[in-house]
This record gives C-alpha cells, sequence and structure tokens, in this order.
C-alpha cells in the first residue's frame, strides 16, 4: 500500500528508515517545511520530497503523522477527511476536544487510525506473552536527562502518557479517582509530575515522570496476588517472581527457600527470554495488517484516547496543585 510521512524531524527519519525495510509499504515520499530536515532525508533515504501536502495525501493510501504534538489535530483531520488512514505519534493530539473530533471523525470515515504508542512492542513487554496479568499495584518510572525536544507539551504528555497506555491495556477496570501534582522547572509546563491512580476494582497506580534527571529510567512492576512482575523497558528485560507453598508446584528449578513461621515457602524466579526487536518497524507493520485484514489496531485511535483522556486529569489535577500555583 502506498504510504506518505509527514514530518522528517529525528523520529521521522527512523520512520523513514522502517518504512523502507517493510516490502509490503510502497513508500511514495514525505513533506516537510524545514528545508534542513528535507535535504537529510533525501541525501540519506533518497526519498521524494513533496511540496505540497495535499499533492502527496492525495497520491497515497496511508499517511505517517511525525509532528510535533500541536500539529497533529490539524494535519490528522485533513488526512482523515480525505478517507487515508492514518498512523500519528502519540500523543494523539494536544487537547481532549481535538481527540474527541478525530475520534468521531475517524468512525465517521471508516479510517484506521493507530497510535504511536511505541512501548507497546517493547521487547520486556513481549517477553511476557500470555503471562496471567491482575495487577493490584503498579509502580512506574521514567526518568530522562533533558533534551529541548518534547518540551511543547507537559512532561504528561511527552513521557508519563507511555506509561498511562500500558497500564490503561492491563488494568481492565474503570479508574475511581486520580490525584497528581509537578512542577515546572525548566520549562513552561511540568518537567517532574507524579500522579496516583485508583481503581473500581482496587488497584493502584503510582506513576513519576522526570525530564530533568541525571540519568534514564523506564520502568514498570506489577504486584498481583501471585507474582511480582518487573519490566525494565531500557534494558528491555522482565522478571516474573511467583512464591509457592509446595516445591513441587514451581515451574523452573530456579527456586530459592524462604523459611517462614508456618514452614518453608518457595520463590520461583524466572527471566523470560527477550527477543530483539525494532519496536517501530513492529508496529508499522501490524497497522498495515489492520488495514489489510480490517481488524482493529493493536494501538486504536480508541486507546490514544483514553490515555490522552486520563493525562489531561492529570495535567488538570497538576494544574491546581499548590507547588504550581506558587510558579504563577
Amino acid at each position: 500500500m502506498k504510504i506518505g510521512v509527514l514530518g522528517t524531524g529525528h523520529l521521522g527519519k527512523i520512520h523513514l528508515k522502517c518504512l523502507q525495510m517493510i516490502d509490503r509499504y510502497d513508500l511514495v515520499g514525505f513533506f516537510d517545511p524545514n528545508d534542513s530536515n528535507a535535504q537529510i532525508a533525501i541525501e540519506t533515504y533518497g526519498v521524494q520530497r513533496f511540496d505540497n501536502m495535499d499533492a502527496l495525501i492525495d497520491a497515497v493510501d496511508i499517511v505517517d503523522i511525525i509532528t510535533p504534538t500541536v500539529t497533529h489535530f490539524d494535519l490528522a483531520k485533513r488526512v482523515i477527511e480525505k478517507g487515508k488512514h492514518v498512523f500519528i505519534e502519540k500523543p494523539l493530539t494536544n487537547t481532549l476536544e481535538e481527540g474527541e473530533i478525530l475520534l468521531a471523525l475517524s468512525q465517521q470515515k471508516g479510517v484506521k487510525v493507530q497510535v504511536g504508542h511505541v512501548e507497546r512492542f517493547n521487547p520486556a513487554l513481549l517477553a511476557l506473552g500470555d503471562t496471567p496479568l491482575n495487577p493490584m499495584f503498579i509502580e512506574a518510572h521514567r526518568l530522562a536527562i533533558f533534551n529541548p525536544r518534547g518540551t511543547d507539551v507537559s512532561v504528561v504528555l511527552d513521557l508519563m502518557i507511555h506509561d498511562l497506555d500500558i497500564i490503561l491495556s492491563m488494568v481492565q477496570s474503570e479508574i475511581k479517582s486520580i490525584s497528581a501534582s509537578g512542577v515546572a522547572v525548566v520549562s513552561d509546563t511540568p518537567d517532574i509530575s507524579n500522579a496516583r491512580i485508583e481503581f473500581e476494582n482496587g488497584c493502584v497506580a503510582n506513576l513519576t515522570a522526570s525530564r530533568i534527571s541525571m540519568k534514564q529510567m523506564r520502568k514498570v512492576r506489577l504486584f498481583q496476588k501471585d507474582a511480582y512482575i518487573s519490566m525494565d523497558f531500557l534494558d528491555k528485560k522482565s522478571q516474573v517472581i511467583r512464591l509457592f507453598d509446595d516445591k513441587a508446584k514451581a515451574s523452573s528449578e530456579n527456586l530459592m527457600e524462604l523459611p517462614t513461621p508456618k514452614g518453608s515457602k518457595w520463590i520461583d524466579v524466572q527471566s523470560p527470554k527477550s527477543e530483539p526487536t525494532n519496536a517501530i518497524k513492529m508496529e508499522l507493520e501490524l497497522f498495515l495488517d489492520s488495514i489489510i485484514n480490517d481488524t482493529r489496531p493493536i494501538v486504536s485511535i480508541e486507546d490514544g484516547y483514553r490515555a490522552l483522556n486520563v493525562a489531561h486529569q492529570i495535567i488538570e489535577q497538576i494544574e491546581q496543585s499548590p507547588s504550581m500555583e506558587i510558579l504563577k
């Protein structure tokens, strides 16, 4: 199928490279008003540059949008109105109202929309396979060294939304309450934030995101009745730890004995094998599958909108917090 790319910044160039690796895509060209980005894309990937965005949209079946968040709505609306399928980088849009309009418009036009929550395709998460997930407490930390790219939006939309999408895909329950706080340190929007989400089923998720840290970290830890599960999205590794009363019930030989007043228990430690994966290539391939097979995209526009909705509830809580009031 014919595809065109809008935006050839840092991430856009990676998309160009991945699309050229997928034989089922016919990469027609790209549009980018930035001459410097465009020239590098032409010289590196030999892809045609379109001077007119509408001409590119008209020439393809699918449009891949990898532009700043504040531009997502106008571009995606333009594409969907022409009846084209859309892959759009996360977050779906900048505002909730924009997301609602795109959601309704995509349903009206009958086009497929996938949101680029790429961590769904991280080997650390994929390694869990069919492992039953029923977390009752979740702890997520996503810390990054400061980079001016992405500061057009809050750290909640820039970083935390990755973990929001993952958590919302795991917890099959409605949200009961949200509390959050954050601080703007080097930009006009919060650069560090913490959120606590309580679900109707009793699960609690505690999320921390920062783009002003001295080191990088991307970890999610799940605590459930039968297991402790740790995922390191940076090292692309996961670990599953279970507690057994009966040694014979454990599935591996990697056991540790835990003496207790009621007798010994057995800790079973497993490290599921993580297969090397090009996550961006995978998400683009699976999006094409959803179009060809007329199935729901792995990360649908509904998923993207739900994560955006929760993110904006968190942002609203932060804006009302004393720490942000002091900075006004």
